[in-house]
């Protein structure tokens, strides 16, 4: 059983973001012209100007900007803020993509029934859950290696079990969620660990034995860590490198 549902923003109570309009939002940074979009979609020219005033009307900046004059006659185009709506929503779109998938496979198409659902529903005390991207899945006859890519580009080596490949049908391609404790990343500098992360600290928290450290790691993925600093002054903005053994990472998806 496959289930479907459409991705849609409100604002003030409206429809604001649909899926149709962010196909024409598309046609029209393509071809820069909101008659050319409305063939593109397809939709009528009316349609198209109405949904982009709609857009415009309900959002706190432009999202469309009409230029006119020049020798090219003006043209249409996608503003900086509009730019960002596009790029978030296609982020969403894949999570909203993601978990309906992940409830089709919890679905008992024979009874119409739902399997374990309460598990769509579980939060990890677990401070750090970054979305990742495996690139290879190197296996062996107890253990797999597998290998994510982060946004950054920056890697991490985990560490599960055979089993744990198969139940979870881990595939070079799939994105997955990497999850561990606060307490498990490290400021060790040990040339052999498995995984060492370069970022940037942008939040300390301290108290009188530990320090929670924040580390922006790149494309706002951050890495939370709880550690004694007692030997050591951070500050924020300072470049660090830390590191997360492979063995204390848990896949999720």
């Amino acid at each position: 059983m496959e289930l479907s549902s459409a991705l849609t923003f409100e604002m003030l109570g409206k429809p604001f973001l649909l899926e149709k309009r962010i196909v024409l939002l598309h046609a029209i940074k393509e071809h820069g012209s909101i008659s050319k979009a409305a063939k593109a979609v397809p939709m009528s020219y009316k349609s198209a100007w109405e949904a982009v005033d709609v857009m415009n009307s309900l959002s706190p900046e432009p999202i469309v900007s009409r230029e006119t004059g020049g020798k090219d006659g003006g043209g249409t185009t996608i503003t900086e803020y509009g730019e960002t709506l596009l790029k978030n929503y296609a982020l969403l779109k894949e999570e909203h993509t993601r978990f309906l998938e992940r409830l089709s496979e919890l679905t008992d198409i024979k009874s119409g029934t739902f399997k374990t659902i309460g598990r769509l529903a579980m939060q990890l005390s677990a401070r750090n859950q970054i979305q990742a991207e495996v690139v290879s899945v190197t296996p062996s006859s107890v253990h797999a290696d597998v290998v994510l890519a982060l946004k950054s580009g920056q890697r991490l080596h985990v560490e599960i079990t055979q089993e744990a490949v198969e139940n979870l049908q881990v595939e070079v391609g799939q994105r997955m969620s990497a999850i561990f404790k606060s307490s498990s990343v490290s400021f060790l500098e040990d040339e052999n660990a498995d995984n060492h992360l370069h970022g940037t600290i942008v939040e300390l928290e301290k108290d009188d034995a530990l320090c929670k450290v924040v580390i922006d790691v790149g494309c706002h993925d951050k890495v939370v860590a709880v550690v004694d600093i007692s030997d050591r002054v951070l500050s924020v903005g300072e470049q660090i490198d830390v590191v997360v053994q492979k063995n204390h990472i848990i896949l999720g998806k």
